[in-house]
């Protein structure tokens, strides 16, 4: 059977449109805009939960970038497959690399004793807890505030010797 030009013409034209559309529906994503909690705003195609809105754009189709996925641990690798350098990369020696590693050494047991002069400072004005009122704490609630302060400084100093110790006993 023949088809008049005028209806080959339209058959041709909705063959193209619906192929236009069948493009468009599969490489259409979706975009969320989120309200992140400091105030700013995030565009992603992952919706994050209640902060999140479905964006209703036109027809404007972008392709999301590839998703990378982390490298695998440097523990990981096989037992058999060797650990190749580049030919150019430096060697150092092992009498250098010994000198280097005692500087280490020093330089971190001379900042571990600095922490430990430090921790001895911040516990002695802590005083158990009840350090001395300074004349511009006539409000209860701004020396509860500095002596929180101070809890958390003494913390944190804490934290950080326990780190230089590690360090020290990680160097060969």
């Amino acid at each position: 059977m023949m088809m008049p030009e005028s209806c080959r013409g339209g058959v041709l034209r909705a063959l193209a449109v619906l192929a236009t559309l069948l493009t468009c529906a599969a490489a259409h994503g979706q975009i969320y805009k989120c309200s992140v909690p400091s105030g700013s705003v995030e565009y992603t195609d992952v919706n994050r939960g209640k902060h999140c809105k479905l964006m209703d754009l036109p027809g404007t189709v972008i392709a999301a970038p590839p998703r990378h996925v982390a490298p695998a641990a440097a523990g990981a690798r096989s037992a058999l497959a060797p650990v190749t350098t580049p030919g150019e990369f430096p060697r150092v020696d092992g009498a250098q690399q010994r000198a280097r590693d005692a500087d280490r050494r020093a330089i971190l047991e001379e900042e571990l004793r600095n922490e430990q002069l430090k921790l001895a400072e911040q516990r002695k004005a802590f005083n158990n807890g009840e350090p001395e009122r300074q004349g511009d704490e006539r409000n209860y609630a701004k020396y509860l505030e500095r002596v929180a302060g101070m809890r958390d400084s003494i913390g944190r100093t804490e934290k950080n010797i326990d780190a230089l110790k590690r360090e020290i006993a990680n160097i060969r």
